[in-house]
């Protein structure tokens, strides 16, 4: 299984280097990494080309990671029937890493949410609605897409404790607590890439959707 886990987590982080927004970018003449905030996900994209490239942005990045952890199903779920689950979640673990730290663009990538999402999606979809309404609503209520986005990875630690002491997770009972491990490693790295968001949110000064300027 430690080779499995490699391979997942390997395989995932080759999906997360497909960077849609710099490539993109790139196919316009930007480097989307040296406009707005540097950033190369979602959000920047948005700001920085408009809303097409904002939605092809978080479309690419949401199935690169879904492909990545159907790739990983397919490929385990023989051999590994308990354990596929912990090795899909390696697998958006890895495509997550490649999405946020790709090698080929000196590890300055995206803050990894849509990606994220995909993951939640593809591995433990109960959480999904719930994170999409908390999305939605703060997004819709303050403009803030970092306060959506830190209440999306929160909002999924939390339920995947809840259903996994329920029994709803289908994961192995030897693989529950890695699989808590691993899903506060989602939450915990999203909170740190969002750091310097939640610095200005909580002074008051984070930028609102809508509003073109450097986050």
């Amino acid at each position: 299984m430690i080779g499995a886990r490699v391979i997942a987590l390997v395989l995932g982080y080759v999906f997360g280097l497909f960077q849609t927004g710099y490539i993109y970018g790139k196919k316009h003449g930007v480097d989307i990494r040296t406009q707005g905030s540097g950033n190369a996900g979602t959000t920047n994209t948005l700001r920085v080309l408009g809303w097409k490239a904002g939605l092809v942005t978080f479309l690419g990045d949401l199935f690169k990671a879904i492909f990545a952890v159907l790739m990983i199903h397919f490929v385990f779920k023989e051999r590994y029937p308990d354990a596929v689950k912990i090795l899909e979640l390696y697998a958006g673990l890895g495509a997550v890493l490649g999405h946020n730290f790709p090698c080929y663009l000196k590890f300055k990538g995206g803050k990894g949410i849509a990606c994220t999402s995909g993951v939640i999606l593809a591995v433990c979809p109960l959480a999904a609605p719930i994170c999409l309404v908390l999305f939605i609503g703060a997004v819709a209520i303050t403009r803030y897409v970092s306060l959506g986005s830190i209440l999306v990875v929160t909002a999924y630690l939390i339920q995947v404790i809840v259903f996994g002491q329920m029994g709803y997770l289908n994961v192995g009972e030897a693989y529950l607590m890695e699989f808590y491990i691993l899903s506060a490693c989602f939450t915990l790295m999203a909170l740190w890439r969002h750091k310097t968001n939640i610095k200005r949110l909580l002074n008051g000064t984070e930028n609102k959707l809508g509003v073109k300027k450097e986050e």
